[in-house]
């Protein structure tokens, strides 16, 4: 797909505060390889190739297993997820369609404090935004190296 405006180019001012929200989340209580899980499963369901190549990069690098990134669209059917991962997924996936239903929300909250969960919900808006943005303001895909937005 053409690039149409170089976000990272010309967004700088606009995406600064989104990788601040990166930085603050990378210092949260959330394990790096949940928030791995989440964001490629809502890059899945939002249908965004350099988020999903961006962040199956990343998660192999961080020691996640093919087998897992595979079989994640289909997390329900499969056995290699834990019981907070599944909670995570679903809520991440009921955030996505803008409809939690009190059933995984509760199931959430009983593997995540208050502060994790809205650590949680945040990381599922901000990669959100960014699949928006890359949607929008497609990039190069296939182009991203692990570490480059550090």
């Amino acid at each position: 797909m053409e690039t149409r405006i170089n976000l990272f180019e010309k967004g700088q001012k606009a995406l600064t505060p989104l990788f601040g929200i990166t930085v603050y989340l990378k210092k949260s209580g959330l394990e790096k390889s949940l928030v791995d899980l989440v964001d490629f499963r809502v890059s899945q369901i939002n249908s965004c190739a350099y988020c999903l190549d961006m962040h199956s990069k990343e998660a192999l690098a961080a020691g996640e297993t093919p087998q897992r990134l595979f079989g994640l669209s289909a997390w329900r059917e499969t056995p290699f997820y834990t019981d907070k991962e599944r909670a995570a997924l679903a809520y991440a996936e009921a955030v996505t369609a803008c409809h939690v239903s009190d059933d995984v929300y509760n199931e959430a909250k009983a593997h995540f404090s208050d502060e994790e969960l809205i650590d949680l919900t945040l990381a599922i808006t901000t990669i959100n935004t960014w699949n928006r943005l890359n949607l929008a303001f497609p990039n190069n895909v296939g182009s991203y190296r692990v570490g480059q937005f550090g």
